[in-house]
């Protein structure tokens, strides 16, 4: 049975929307009929080559959907279940998830070397980053597949896959941000407006939010930012002067730019902690002296998927969800077709944010 895909057919060449032949889902498979996909930065980073993963390939790891069908020895769900896609499922036997770091698995992307599907005329595809969301329906490990949780819908769950989980992450397990904290946010895209809406779950008692678009203040702030600083030469000191001199408590890093990661470093107070989530390519080299490590007395540390485990996680943020701290609605600044998603890569190279959803 054909589908239609948006398939990269090599590093830097434009997205083809076309016919995919699935085959029936395998022992331990999963086949997912998608209701909504995420448009991430993380897909814009495969295609243009900043991350490396084998080509031809489906992208699209962000997303939700409708079981179809189960393979044989498949128990966690069953035709008829919605499900949320999950790009990077621990192995649960590697030294990192001995070590209970599963979002450091690995072998966690061991599954985008596979030949997944085809396209209609004979092409082997491989599934990006696991799970190939940018299609009507995909076939995926049962690993990938995390059962819906009550009361949330089908469409907006396809956030809950990554920009949630790693903004959320962000906040509540790598910076741990506690009550009464100041934060500041580098970035204001999809995975930045979840950290906003996360901090002010944590109850940080300032959050400031930093983009280079003047356009994404009324965005930030209704995420949660007390305040907007439109990224300058002079933002470190315009965060200073928010704070009583001192800087934030917590920096966290989005947009994966050595530019803001060293802004967030010099935002930080001293003794305090910045994070980086964004991923940035090779070429984004940001340097410190040897003083001003020891002066300042401040953490650095990256952040992988929110250093989160989803099947622990997941509950607890449906469970925000149903409360109204958390509104996935408010992540979302256009839905598209799978026609769309090119203009959505050319408007994330833009800075143009929030989160585009392909709506099946």
């Amino acid at each position: 049975m054909a589908v239609r895909a948006a398939v990269l057919p090599a590093i830097g060449a434009p997205l083809e929307i076309t016919g995919i032949e699935l085959p029936d889902p395998g022992p331990g498979q999963v086949r997912v009929r998608l209701a909504a996909a995420g448009v991430c930065h993380s897909d814009l980073s495969l295609s243009n080559g900043t991350m490396r993963v084998p080509v031809p390939a489906v992208l699209g790891h962000e997303g939700a959907g409708t079981v179809v069908a189960v393979g044989e020895g498949v128990t966690h769900v069953s035709p008829g279940d919605g499900v949320v896609l999950n790009w990077a499922p621990s192995c649960g036997s590697c030294h990192a998830c001995t070590l209970g770091e599963v979002w450091l698995c690995a072998n966690a992307l061991n599954g985008a070397a596979d030949v997944y599907a085809r396209t209609t005329g004979g092409t082997d595809l491989h599934p990006g980053l696991n799970v190939a969301a940018f299609a009507e329906e995909t076939v995926v490990s049962a690993s990938c597949v995390l059962p819906l949780p009550e009361g949330i819908p089908l469409v907006d769950a396809a956030l809950l896959g990554c920009a949630v989980l790693t903004g959320y992450g962000a906040v509540h397990h790598a910076a741990r941000v506690q009550p009464g904290e100041t934060v500041a946010v580098f970035g204001a895209g999809g995975v930045g407006l979840a950290t906003l809406q996360s901090a002010r779950i944590a109850g940080a008692s300032r959050i400031i939010a930093v983009d280079v678009s003047p356009a994404k203040e009324e965005l930030a702030r209704a995420a949660g930012a007390t305040d907007y600083v439109l990224a300058s030469d002079t933002t470190s000191r315009d965060i200073r002067a928010l704070t009583g001199k001192q800087g934030v408590d917590v920096a966290v890093e989005c947009a994966g730019r050595a530019v803001s990661i060293r802004a967030a470093w010099d935002s930080t107070r001293r003794g305090g902690r910045t994070t980086v989530v964004g991923i940035g390519g090779k070429d984004q080299e940001v340097t410190f002296n040897a003083l001003e490590i020891f002066h300042w007395g401040r953490t650095l540390s990256g952040c992988v998927y929110g250093n989160t485990d989803p099947a622990r996680d997941l509950p607890v943020l449906a469970e925000h969800v149903r409360a109204g701290r958390l509104d996935l609605s408010a992540l979302v600044t256009e839905r598209i077709t799978l026609e769309g998603i090119p203009a959505a890569f050319d408007a994330m190279l833009a800075g143009k944010g929030g989160r585009a959803l392909v709506v099946f």
